[in-house]
This record gives structure tokens, sequence and C-alpha cells, in this order.
């Protein structure tokens, strides 16, 4: 098939209509022409005006001849029953993060997909953001050296406001504090930089507010090749992204100015052995949208998706052992997935 690929977007709460409204800037690669809403009365104006057709109910959409692709912006308990919906109606899949609350699910759902040959994508724009794009071919280049540490921090005050009935603030759907919320993204750099992790300690503590799972959460993680990962993320102080890779033969700091809802651009300190520490800026790019451009470019079979099956399922086995973690105050075992099983 050629021309943009026809999605349904599921979920038009904030972060579903912020992928619908970035994505009226990639028409030649996909496009939305049905959203899917429970509360059909807050978003028809919205879909009126973008001429998408709105619907309350998950099926209309499976049953869309004209639906090739659904992109789930959903609660998290919700994306492995709506993975296997969509798998047996034949539809790609690009789902937000975390793809799962267990490495059983998650490698269930990633077997399901690869065995229809259907394309998995994974909200995790943190990838295809210039300076970590950048950061990654560095390393994957071995100019760094050997990777010996990571650093990362990622945190917003955006949930305290929140309706404590909401989704996102249910110690059930997001168990760990702002790990399901931020702290997930670097869980997933940190494993496509130094692989599957072999153990983890996670405190998390309620310090300033009343969220029910907790408002501050860090985790060490110690990765089975060696290495490790300091992750850390507040759901109750402003807005803060950082991730810092050190290696035998360099390090990068990357800074956002400004939440992914927004960017504006980035701040990038570094150092190569025997060289001067260096400070640039970056500027604005959209990696939430280039994420999905990807996915859509990968359906039509025009690119790889980078996001493998190993990394989805290596970084969920490693929130499910924050999460026992963070529950226990131990150091927890991560998972090892049977990976020959899913083809990877």
């Amino acid at each position: 098939m050629s021309g943009p690929v026809k999605i349904a977007l599921v979920g038009l709460g904030w972060w579903g209509q912020k992928m619908l409204a970035v994505l009226g800037a990639a028409p030649d690669d996909i496009k939305v022409v049905r959203a899917v809403e429970p509360n059909v009365d807050a978003v028809r104006d919205l879909c009126a005006s973008k001429s998408v057709t709105l619907s309350a109910d998950y099926t209309d959409a499976l049953n869309d001849p004209e639906v090739e692709a659904v992109v789930l912006a959903t609660p998290h308990s919700l994306h492995t029953r709506q993975i296997e919906q969509a798998v047996a109606a034949g539809k790609h899949i690009f789902c937000e993060k975390p793809l799962a609350l267990t490495a059983e699910e998650a490698a269930r759902s990633v077997k399901l997909c690869a065995d229809a040959g259907l394309v998995l994508g994974m909200g995790h724009e943190r990838r295809w953001e210039p300076p970590v794009a950048d950061l990654l071919a560095k390393a994957d280049s071995g100019a760094l050296g050997r990777i010996h540490q990571i650093e990362a921090n990622f945190s917003h005050d955006k949930f305290v406001s929140l309706d404590r009935n909401n989704w996102r603030v249910k110690a059930t759907e997001a168990p760990a504090g702002g790990m399901t919320a931020t702290g997930i993204h670097l869980l997933d750099l940190s494993v496509r930089l130094l692989g599957r992790a072999e153990s983890v300690l996670c405190i998390c503590e309620q310090l300033s507010s009343d969220l029910p799972q907790g408002d501050t959460v860090a985790t060490y993680v110690k990765f089975a090749g060696g290495g490790t990962s300091y992750v850390s993320a507040s759901l109750a102080n402003p807005f803060m992204s950082r991730f810092t890779v050190y290696g035998s033969k360099g390090w990068i700091d990357i800074r956002d100015k400004a939440h992914v809802e927004a960017p504006d651009g980035w701040i990038v300190t570094s150092a190569m052995a025997g060289g001067p520490i260096e400070t640039v800026e970056i500027g604005k790019a959209e990696p939430v949208k280039d994420n999905l451009v990807s996915f859509a470019r990968a359906v039509r079979g025009r690119e790889s998706y980078q996001i493998t099956a190993e990394h989805l399922v290596n970084n969920i086995a490693l929130l499910e052992a924050v999460f026992a973690s963070a529950r226990s105050g131990q150091i927890e075992k991560v998972a090892q997935p049977v990976m020959e099983s899913l083809g990877a």
C-alpha cells in the first residue's frame, strides 16, 4: 500500500490530544481518520474541526476497514487486551508507555504482533529527540567507549492538580510514583544502552502531596553486562528532565528546556577524553510526531522501527522489578524473559 497510514486514535485525553495536534504536520506519512473516546461530548467539537470520525466504542475502530493501525493512549492496564483485539482485527499498533505492567503481558503482546506480521510501535519519543538520537549513535559507534553509568531524572508537577479519581494517579495503574509517567522513558534508554537489567533497588515516598502512589521515586539499576543506571522522578516538583551518560572515552549530559508537551530545545554539555567541556544548545523539534512518523514508515516497509522486541520486553521486566522493590524496599532481581520465543 501507499499513501499515509490511516489510524484510529484511541483515547483523547491530555496525551491523545497532543498526538492529534502534532500529526497535522505529517500528512504524507500518517492520517487520523477515526477517534475513540468514551467521553464523546468533551471532544466532539475537536474531532469535527479535524474531520475525524468519533465514537465511544473501540470495536468501531477495529471493524473499520479504512483503519490500518490503532494508536493507544489509554490506561496502562487496558493495553494488553486492546493489543490482543487489534491483532485479531489485523491492525498495526502504536501503544503509549508502558506497554504493560508485567513482563509476561509485554512478551505476550510482542509475540502476538510478531507472529501476525504487525508493527508494534511504542510511545518512547525520547529516542527521537535530536540530542538523544545523537548520543545513541555515538554510543553505538564506540565514540563514548565503555558505558559505565547513567544518571537521569524526569520530573513535573502536572498531576498534582488532577482529580484523585483520574486513572493517571491511581496506584493500580501507576505504582511507584512517577515511574510509569516519566521514569519509564529513562528505563527504556538505560536498557537501550546497557542491555538487560539484573537487579534494582527502588525507594518510593510520599513527601509533599497526597498522590496515592507516592510523589518521589528513585531507582538504582545493575545491568547483567555491567554498568549501572540511577533513575529518579518526582510528580511534585517543577519540570526537570536530565539524561547523562558516562563512558570511558567521554560523557554527555542532555537537559530539556521544556516538557515534551511543548518542546523548546535542549542544552547539551559534553566532554571527550583529553578535550574541553563544551556546551551547545539544540533547537526545537517534535519527537512525538517523529516517533509516530517512524512507526508509519515501518508499517509501509520504508524503514525499520528502532525499538526492538527485546528492548520492549526487557524494559517491562525491569519496570515490574521496580514495582516489586518499591513494595519491599529491598533489592529485587529482574526476570529474564525467554526471548527465543519472540523471535529476538
